[in-house]
């Protein structure tokens, strides 16, 4: 693992199997409690979570990682990737309730860009809250940057639009890239 962050003492992080992909809209839900606290965005903690489809479909191309207990038990928090282009596409990353605070976001999100340079993949890249401290500052905190009004990126502006269609406040909303290499966005 790089030196962007080691996962706190008494997790390890580590590719997921196809049996705890079932468990992890639960980690999802969980997580998405936190929205709770603000009221525009409450609604997030009732949405619909990511399906064992898309975990299974991602655990069979190795870009789903889960953060486990080293003393054993299921997943508390994930990461679900796709390959998109010549991008690492993160789908959803989320951390279990009680275990929010310690690190491990900034664990998994480091074994997805590791293994995505491995890949040797031009960047990663997501769509997220904006204002949400956990969302976009805690990715600009990673390195991640806003994808500016004219900056060409076909399949993220579309990612937004569906957002978008889908009720997401156009503002709420942005995309970030984590380059990973000199290359043309």
């Amino acid at each position: 693992m790089s030196s962007m962050a080691l996962p706190p003492k008494g997790v390890v992080i580590r590719l997921a199997t196809r049996d705890e992909a079932i468990l992890l809209p639960t980690v999802e839900k969980s997580a998405a409690q936190a929205f709770r606290r603000y009221p525009r965005l409450a609604f997030v903690a009732e949405g619909a979570v990511l399906p064992v489809a898309s975990h299974h479909r991602c655990v069979e191309a190795m870009t789903c990682w889960v953060a486990v207990a080293e003393t054993g038990g299921p997943p508390v928090g994930f990461l679900s990737a796709t390959v998109l282009d010549a991008d690492m596409h993160v789908l959803e990353m989320s951390v279990a309730a009680e275990w929010q605070g310690r690190g491990i976001g900034r664990a998994l999100l480091a074994a997805c860009r590791d293994d995505a340079t491995a890949r040797r993949l031009r960047a990663v890249t997501l769509t997220t809250f904006r204002d949400v401290p956990w969302n976009a500052p805690f990715y600009r905190r990673q390195g991640f940057r806003f994808l500016s009004e004219g900056e060409e990126h076909a399949r993220l502006r579309a990612d937004l639009a569906a957002e978008a269609a889908d009720g997401l406040a156009v503002e709420s909303r942005c995309a970030m890239v984590l380059p990973l290499r000199k290359m043309a966005y």
